[in-house]
This record gives C-alpha cells, sequence and structure tokens, in this order.
C-alpha cells in the first residue's frame, strides 16, 4: 500500500469549518503526526489560527516565543508576500520547524497571535489600487487568489500532504487556503451548530468555484463527540448522510475525552501523549482511512482524464 500511496501524494488539504470547537486543530495534529510516524510520509502543519493552538499542541509556549522572536511564524512569510520591498527576508525552508515532537518527516509552519487581519490587508490592498474601486477588488482577489499559494510553493513538492489548520470565520487568509488547497476535511460535531458552520464552509467553497476560483474537493466528514449519543446527534448525522453521502463520512469518528484535553496542557499530540486511549487509537485508524479516500479520488479524476 505505501508505494500507492506515495504516487497520489504532494497534495495541500484544509481541515476546515466555519464553527470553532469542532475538533479542527486535534484533528490536524494527530492525523499529522499519525501520517508521519505510522505511514512514513512527510507532513507539514500550517498554524494558520492566531490562537495558534495548532502550534502549541506541538511545543511549549517557551518554544513558541523563540520562534517568534527569531521571526520563524507564518506572520514573517505573510508579510513577505504582502509587502514585497521587504528588506529582510526568510527563505519558508529557514522558517520550518523540523521533526516537530522528534518525529520524522513532521514538522510544522507556527501560527503567529499578530497575523493580519482583514482590515489591515485592506489598507495595504487599498494603497497599492490608488483607491479606484474595480484596481482595489483585482488586486484583492489577486491576494486573496495567491497568497498561501505562493506562500507554499517553494516547499510543496518536499511534502507528502501540507494541512493547514483553519481558524472558526471566514477570511481573506482563509479563503486564500481554500484556494490553494486541492481537498478538505471537515471536522465535525453531530449538533446543529457544526451543521451551520458546514453550511457556511461549503457556502463559501461554491461561491469560489461559481467564479472559476476554485477547484477543490472534499473528502469527507469526520465527526468528533463526547460518546454520549442523543436523538439530536442521530438526526444530524441522519441529514448529512442525506445531504452528502455515506461515502463522505468517515467510520472512524474521535472521542474528545480527558486525554484529550491532558495532551493539549502537555503541548502534545494525543497519540504521543496517551497512545493506549481511546482517542489515541481512533486517529491511528483516521489516518490509513484518510489516505484511502484521498487515494480513491485522485484515481477516479486520473482515469476519467485518460
Amino acid at each position: 500500500m505505501a508505494n500507492t500511496e506515495r504516487s497520489y501524494m504532494g497534495y495541500i488539504v484544509s481541515i476546515a469549518n466555519m464553527k470553532g470547537g469542532v475538533g479542527k486543530t486535534t484533528i490536524a495534529v494527530n492525523l499529522a503526526t499519525c501520517l508521519a510516524r505510522d505511514r512514513q510520509k512527510r507532513v507539514l502543519i500550517v498554524d494558520l489560527d492566531t490562537q495558534i493552538n495548532a502550534t502549541l499542541s506541538m511545543m511549549p509556549p517557551l518554544y513558541f516565543a523563540k520562534l517568534k522572536q527569531e521571526r520563524r511564524t507564518l506572520k514573517t512569510l505573510v508579510h513577505q508576500t504582502i509587502r514585497t520591498d521587504t528588506e529582510e527576508r526568510l527563505a519558508i525552508e529557514k522558517i520550518i520547524y523540523r521533526d516537530i515532537c522528534q518525529i520524522k518527516g513532521l514538522d510544522i509552519l507556527a501560527g503567529d497571535v499578530e497575523l493580519y487581519d482583514d482590515f489591515v490587508l485592506s489598507a495595504l490592498i487599498a494603497g497599492k489600487s490608488q483607491s479606484h474601486q474595480q484596481d482595489f477588488e483585482r488586486t484583492w482577489n489577486n491576494v486573496e487568489n495567491n497568497l498561501i499559494r505562493v506562500l507554499l510553493k517553494p516547499i510543496i513538492k518536499q511534502y507528502d500532504l501540507i494541512l493547514l489548520d483553519f481558524p472558526p470565520g471566514d477570511s481573506l487568509i482563509t479563503r486564500s487556503a481554500l484556494l490553494a488547497s486541492h481537498f478538505y476535511l471537515i471536522p465535525a460535531k453531530a449538533e446543529p451548530l457544526s451543521v451551520v458552520g458546514i453550511g457556511l464552509l461549503e457556502s463559501r467553497i461554491e461561491q469560489l468555484k461559481k467564479v472559476n476560483r476554485g477547484a477543490i474537493e472534499s473528502l469527507g466528514i469526520v465527526y468528533t463527540s463526547r460518546g454520549q449519543v442523543t436523538d439530536m446527534e442521530r438526526k444530524v448525522k441522519y441529514r448529512l448522510e442525506q445531504e452528502f453521502g455515506a461515502e463522505k463520512i468517515f467510520s472512524t469518528e474521535i472521542p474528545l475525552n480527558v486525554d484529550v484535553a491532558r495532551a493539549v496542557d502537555e503541548f502534545q499530540p494525543v497519540v504521543l501523549n496517551s497512545p493506549d486511549s481511546s482517542g489515541a487509537k481512533a486517529f491511528v485508524k483516521l489516518a490509513p482511512e484518510f489516505l484511502r479516500k484521498l487515494v480513491k479520488i485522485v484515481k477516479s479524476k486520473r482515469e476519467n482524464k485518460r
């Protein structure tokens, strides 16, 4: 299976849901760890969230403080990409933290609490477009289309998979990440607000596709839960299965239990911190299922082109 998997690698995957608290970061860091440790993949985690949860799930705050002092965070790359007049530039290869948690092939591009927000980006783009509405829209779309793609281009061939950990909500950076991605994976709780987040995400992706600004495809939905099955959960799952199809629902569900929370407090993925826990075992099962779905979709696309 390993050789077959490798022939289908080299993809950017967004871990996204417009709703917060559904397990995006937990899935991103633990899935990445299992792919690198158990499946020998070269994996890069990119932390797009200003809360830097993915970063602090992989390293203590003091490590992050050192990276920030050295300008080795996503903020530096965004700044350099947006403002080409930056004099002291750092290559992405020097910013990436290699073999995080001592796992060979597992790297991270640390987030930053001071990433540009849309207001600051608007001011920069307005300055470039000389206040003309059409120029502003053209420049804005150009930044949105290319920011994350250009940022990752120098290193994309170095990795089998690049997993983007999304913040909740919608911003220029998240839209740019969707436009740069080949696939997206949706973490979800079987509850109404989580479904709303999925709807907002799907709506945004559909808008981008309608104007030929995106070709991202869904890998499916991964449920996270506290292990308490209710009638509401059953109804939500049934609704999502009817809407997306049974094949888009991962069979592996991730229990968010005390071991998962404890691992975050100790700045490690649960698969390393508590490998015998139910959460860790679920992620070990999720990794091969994730790869099977990805390989199946890519293989189908290649066959359709023949």
